[in-house]
């Protein structure tokens, strides 16, 4: 009974994850669109995100204490926090845009270059290496989301270019993330990534809302509707911490098998909702075979996974670097102590697709190879 009750409760977290993944990303949509909330302002919706999830963030932390702050010296803060929210802003405010100009299901299909983003962004750091089954699963799935974006029929070039720049930028924060947070031992919980990086990333896009949109907002007929916004950034905020609960319950397989389930019925639902959005069989076909390129990548990572666990001395050092990182990264804090490892904290891999759809927390999407899905999602 004990255990089919812990199962019931895993998937209870898991609706959760794929209903908050899916409506933040279609309320995004909506209340950005000019043909039905009609706030064409994507930067402005960011930082109302990055504003409500910090002061979220300094209330359960310098109020209510429900956490404490991890010790953030200056150094510390100006060589990694801001670099790290400086990429975390430019991936959501690219994502974000790409709203404006193409359909949410078409960005669902964008979204399965996540991992070659990820993966040529650690290359040319240096943080990973080039593999041969690795780069031939990347080259599977680009091919994929060509013929996708072929068969578009409302493709735009501007949005595509911004969905891309996006991800780069995403995939240039896992990297930083890696190579900077974790180098010096720090791990972030939910609410400490939010008190530190929400801030901060709500300056750095501070700077383009200014020259960009404030001009147009101060001659343009504009609706603000507390309560739309309110609950949107609540949704937003809900979403990043159901991502960590499911993290901490299930593990980057389980997550990432949910965020590809997510992106089939947030595309059946978009098409719905949205009648401007027509899928061809192109957008299938292509889709398709960049989700066999996906679901292979994921199979030679838990491949990898088992393996290390079996004789880590037969693994390459960039395979062992990176589930290490993995296994660091995702230390969460858990309030009722309810752990795997009995120590409070849940000693897991990180996500996979969250936010792109988002995703306020650094490192709540993917490992640092992972699909993308919070976040994210763009936030």
């Amino acid at each position: 009974m004990m255990v089919s009750r812990q199962h019931l409760l895993t998937y209870i977290y898991l609706l959760v994850y794929i209903v908050l993944s899916s409506g933040v990303i279609l309320y995004n949509k909506w209340v950005l669109s000019t043909k039905y909330f009609n706030f064409p302002y994507p930067i402005t919706l960011t930082m109302i995100h990055m504003g409500f999830s910090g002061a979220v963030a300094f209330f359960l932390i310098r109020i209510f204490k429900v956490v404490s702050p991890i010790k953030m010296t200056f150094k510390i803060y100006a060589t990694c926090v801001v670099p790290i929210s400086a990429f975390f802003a430019s991936s959501l405010w690219f994502g974000n845009t790409a709203y404006l100009y193409i359909s949410v299901a078409f960005i669902q299909m964008l979204k399965a270059l996540m991992p070659v983003a990820t993966f040529l962004t650690a290359v040319v750091c240096g943080t990973d290496k080039l593999r041969c089954d690795v780069f031939l699963n990347m080259l599977l799935v680009s091919v994929g989301v060509v013929i996708s974006s072929y068969g578009e029929i409302h493709f735009n070039v501007l949005g595509t270019a911004y969905q891309v720049m996006g991800m780069f930028g995403e995939a240039l924060r896992l990297v930083l993330t890696q190579v900077l947070l974790q180098k010096k031992g720090l791990t972030l919980n939910p609410i400490t990534s939010l008190y530190y990086i929400a801030p901060c990333s709500f300056v750095f896009l501070f700077v383009p809302w200014y020259f960009l949109e404030k001009p147009v907002m101060e001659v343009s007929q504009i609706q603000f509707n507390f309560w739309i916004f309110f609950s949107n950034a609540l949704c937003a905020l809900a979403l990043n911490f159901s991502i960590f609960l499911v993290i901490g319950r299930t593990g980057a397989v389980t997550i990432r098998v949910a965020g590809v389930l997510k992106d089939w019925i947030l595309i059946a639902l978009s098409t719905a909702l949205f009648p401007e959005s027509i899928i061809t069989s192109l957008n299938i076909i292509g889709y398709a075979i960049a989700l066999c390129g996906v679901i292979v990548y994921n199979y030679l990572k838990v491949r990898d996974a088992r393996t290390s666990q079996l004789s880590p001395e037969s693994l390459p050092d960039g395979v062992i670097k990176e589930l290490k990182m993995e296994r660091k990264a995702s230390d969460i804090y858990v309030p009722n102590g309810e752990a795997n490892n009995g120590s409070g904290r849940i000693a897991s891999l990180p996500g996979s697709d969250v936010d792109e759809e988002a995703a306020l927390i650094p490192h709540s999407r993917v490992s640092h190879l992972g699909r993308s899905p919070l976040s994210s999602h763009t936030s």
